[in-house]
């Protein structure tokens, strides 16, 4: 069975107290590298009833939901399609590997529609996304004692992923996907020992100082893809309007 459409994830997804216009596995597992008892990380929108929206009483905008079910941990995080729609509207790569991941459990026609503009919000300016993404992950990784698998695999995902985004338009998450046109090596060796379980074991000191140059390299093309980048510069006014009138179509019309 495909892990998003394992029952426990379909229990969670029905559980929500608002209608779900999608929800899509994030995490390991979106990104091509799951161990045997990984988590399952569960990201989408829901639809507040317009009178939570204009009335006095305000239905919430994120809403978090968890369980633990034979000692694995699914976890559910949905933002109200008004603030994932503001979200969209800024270079948050993020929200747009949720909506393009691959992994749906549940989906609407107007997840669809969503997925059709989301293709029309890559911008020039995702590169501060992914920089500073990377960043806070080498830096956690550093603060590692021994340094561990998972953490630096985070690190080349999300640098590749912002690499391939820069060049191509295109959202993709899975760093399985990403090294078969990076052809890194070494991102293999990390893959295997991850999906094996042998995420925990630490790296040598020249192992560390190879990756220490690896991630300047990968940095330094990430900060120029923007010059060589067939992507606009900013989100166009067209792609603003339509933004503006899919929300309004969902508020009156429902999800």
């Amino acid at each position: 069975m495909n892990p998003e459409h394992d029952p426990r994830l379909q229990a969670i997804a029905a559980a929500h107290p608002y209608p779900l216009l999608f929800a899509s596995l994030s995490g390991a597992h979106l990104y091509g590298f799951p161990s045997p008892d990984s988590d399952f990380d569960l990201r989408g929108v829901h639809v507040l009833p317009l009178a939570e929206v204009i009335g006095l009483r305000r239905g919430p905008e994120t809403i978090e939901s968890m369980r633990d079910t034979d000692g694995l941990e699914l976890d559910l995080v949905t933002h109200d399609v008004a603030k994932f729609v503001r979200l969209m509207r800024k270079p948050n790569g993020y929200v747009l590997e949720q909506l393009f991941s691959p992994l749906v459990t549940v989906t609407t026609p107007r997840h669809a529609e969503l997925r059709e503009l989301g293709q029309r919000c890559a911008t020039r300016a995702h590169v501060r996304h992914y920089l500073g993404f990377a960043e806070t992950q080498w830096r956690l990784f550093g603060k590692e004692s021994p340094p561990r698998v998972k953490p630096l695999l985070y690190v080349y995902r999300v640098l590749l992923t912002g690499l391939h985004l820069l060049r191509t338009g295109e959202v993709q998450a899975d760093l399985s996907v990403l090294n078969g046109e990076a052809r890194l090596s070494f991102v293999d060796e990390l893959l295997a020992q991850k999906r094996a379980g042998a995420e925990q074991g630490a790296l040598a000191g020249a192992q560390m100082a190879f990756h220490a140059r690896e991630y300047e390299r990968l940095v330094a093309e990430l900060r120029e893809a923007p010059s060589r980048s067939p992507l606009p510069e900013r989100l166009p006014e067209e792609v603003e309007r339509a933004l503006h009138a899919f929300l309004v179509g969902v508020r009156m019309g429902g999800g």
